[in-house]
């Protein structure tokens, strides 16, 4: 279930939310705002109005009724000839339903739209942009969201954003750009990269799901992963499994995984206290064990969804691991046959490369984190080192004979109200896993070396 921010920012308009469903209302057009309530009401949700605030008192239970409010029989004929580019907003009810988002995000951020078409399923989306645009800064832009599949025409008169997405993947778009700022623009894609990690982390933390109640947590990270996988699945258990073979898939196999729950349910209306990169949380619980795993997972199999890795990615998910590894250690033994090697990310501080559980349970072979840390100096990352930890899922992994490590995630003190999250390192382990991935030539030749050699992790040896 999507909430309010979500949708409206996803179908075309421009306001900001104070609370959870109030939202003030100054910066959007006395039109839109009327067309707003007239869908309110046609799709039965009551609101109230008061000092430029929309109120919303209930949710709705899916996008598609939220759909059916917006769509009628006329819905986009017209649209584009009747506002100023640059001096007056587009109308939501003249756009097509489907890009009504995106029109709206990229007029708000200075690219300015002559008209649009979302394609009807006939044939490739498309908006018209006026000449006077920084088409290389949105080329920017469109390189920072891994948007390949958008392609900038240059016309006499204008420029043609050709966008081959699905209806559903357009709407995502619009939701992603909603939370690039202004003062983003012209920083550059990396940081732009980095900013949108920040905001989806920042989601995560938000959302409840301690051991056993993982639903909503679980329902995000389903709709996050849905658009980049081949096959995506819940199991008995209630861990997230998904699937997806890059190019020929002649390269290495290899598991991601963190784990959706906290071990303790977060405070109701708590807040997130940021202090430079360093997150705490006002009352109780962080939550960034795991979250800030999951964070990390989910831009990695964005970036890989657009990058040239050459092999297949098997995501776990897993529930109850604070519990003492209970959803890892149901998982399927058919789901994880032919994994080469598994990359986990639950492990606090930052530049850790775990390697064994103490010094009597090993997870890989020492030439496997090695190789970690090599891609770390390459990449020019500093601190990065194996070591020993503690137990985790990777524990499970290992116990299958897969070659496994946990990373550093960023976050300290884990399971007090002292938790706290270093958002820059925990972006750092992100940018070493896509420097990983990026050699996946060598990490598979790294494996087949070591199984070539006398195996130092016993494969029988699943724990509980």
């Amino acid at each position: 279930m999507k909430t309010w921010n979500q949708l409206l920012n996803r179908h075309g308009w421009l306001l900001s939310e104070e609370e959870r469903n109030i939202f003030n209302c100054k910066n959007e057009t006395e039109l839109n705002l009327q067309f707003l309530w007239e869908c309110l009401e046609k799709a039965h949700i009551p609101f109230t109005i008061k000092d430029d605030k929309l109120i919303l008192l209930e949710e709705i239970e899916s996008e598609a009724r939220w759909i059916e409010a917006l769509q009628f029989p006329s819905r986009g004929k017209g649209e584009g000839l009747w506002f100023r580019p640059g001096q007056e907003s587009p109308k939501v009810r003249e756009l097509d339903l489907y890009i009504s988002g995106l029109v709206r995000q990229l007029n708000r951020l200075g690219f300015y739209t002559m008209g649009s078409c979302e394609g009807h399923g006939r044939r490739a989306a498309h908006v018209m942009l006026t000449k006077d645009c920084d088409i290389e800064m949105l080329k920017e832009l469109l390189l920072a969201v891994d948007m390949k599949r958008i392609h900038v025409i240059e016309r006499r008169n204008h420029y043609l954003l050709q966008l081959r997405c699905s209806e559903y993947e357009l709407l995502d778009l619009a939701e992603k750009w909603s939370q690039i700022e202004g003062s983003w623009l012209g920083e550059g894609v990396e940081s732009i990269k980095e900013q949108l990690f920040y905001r989806q982390l920042e989601q995560l933390l938000m959302i409840p799901g301690a051991s056993g109640n993982e639903g909503r947590i679980r329902k995000y990270v389903m709709d996050k992963l849905s658009p980049c996988m081949d096959h995506l699945t819940v199991d008995q258990a209630g861990n997230v499994l998904a699937e997806k073979t890059y190019r020929n898939g002649l390269g290495p196999t290899i598991l991601l995984n963190a784990h959706l729950d906290t071990v303790y349910e977060l405070e109701e209306g708590r807040n997130i206290i940021k202090n430079g990169t360093v997150w705490s949380s006002s009352k109780g619980i962080l939550g960034a064990d795991d979250r800030a795993g999951v964070a990390v997972i989910l831009h990695l199999v964005e970036h890989l969804y657009h990058s040239s890795f050459n092999g297949k990615v098997k995501v776990i998910f897993t529930v109850e691991e604070e519990c003492g590894l209970v959803g890892a250690s149901k998982v399927d033994d058919y789901f994880l046959w032919g994994t080469d090697g598994a990359i986990v990310v639950d492990r606090r501080g930052n530049g850790d490369i775990v390697t064994s559980c103490g010094s009597f349970l090993p997870f890989c072979h020492q030439d496997y984190g090695t190789f970690f840390k090599k891609v770390a100096v390459d990449e020019g990352l500093s601190g990065w080192a194996t070591t020993m930890g503690g137990s985790s899922d990777t524990r499970i992994w290992a116990g299958h004979g897969i070659q496994s490590v946990n990373l550093s995630a960023g976050y300290w003190n884990e399971h007090t109200d002292e938790e706290t999250l270093d958002v820059a390192a925990c972006y750092q382990t992100a940018t070493l896993l896509k420097g990983v991935l990026k050699r996946g030539n060598e990490l598979k030749n790294t494996i087949r070396k070591i199984n070539r050699k006398q195996p130092v992790v016993s494969s029988g040896s699943k724990a509980q």
